[in-house]
């Protein structure tokens, strides 16, 4: 909650400053983004609504698939699930939270957030359009392998 006052604060402090400074700019600068924000309102609403569903369905057998006694297969079912689902990261840290407050072992969240982050199933049609099929398929091995040494040392770690 400090946090939220703090970062808040700061950007009200910093948009008064700017006011001050130009008034015209700031202007422009809040309409552009209330714009910004309008076009990616329904994306992230959705996406809040899916992690609601699915939280809400799934939350007694988060620790079943993803705990520790689950161990290698939990480990890899998160990781493909991570690998497909397309959602940005900042909305999937509260759902990995979730996870590990319902029993996923820290190994999995772990594999969850970086193979989220790393690995694109979905748009590898797009990727293999822009960057290669070759660079796009080389780089998501690469990093679905990655992806899981950085799981796999935060389990030993943590």
């Amino acid at each position: 909650m400090k946090n939220i006052i703090f970062i808040n604060g700061f950007v009200a402090i910093i948009l008064i400053i700017s006011f001050i400074k130009d008034k015209k700019k700031t202007v422009k600068s809040v309409m552009i983004a209330i714009k910004s924000l309008g076009k990616i309102a329904p994306a992230i609403i959705s996406v809040i609504l899916l992690i609601g569903i699915m939280y809400g369905l799934f939350t007694d057998k988060i620790a079943l698939f993803f705990g520790q006694e689950n161990g290698a297969i939990g480990f890899i079912t998160i990781a493909i699930f991570g690998s497909v689902i397309h959602m940005p990261a900042l909305l999937a840290f509260p759902l990995a939270g979730s996870f590990l407050s319902e029993g996923a072992s820290m190994s999995s969240v772990a594999a969850f957030i970086t193979t989220l982050t790393m690995i694109g199933i979905v748009t590898l049609p797009l990727e293999i359009k822009t960057l290669g099929k070759k660079f796009a398929i080389y780089r998501n091995v690469f990093s679905l392998v990655i992806a899981l040494i950085i799981a796999t040392l935060i389990g030993v770690i943590l």
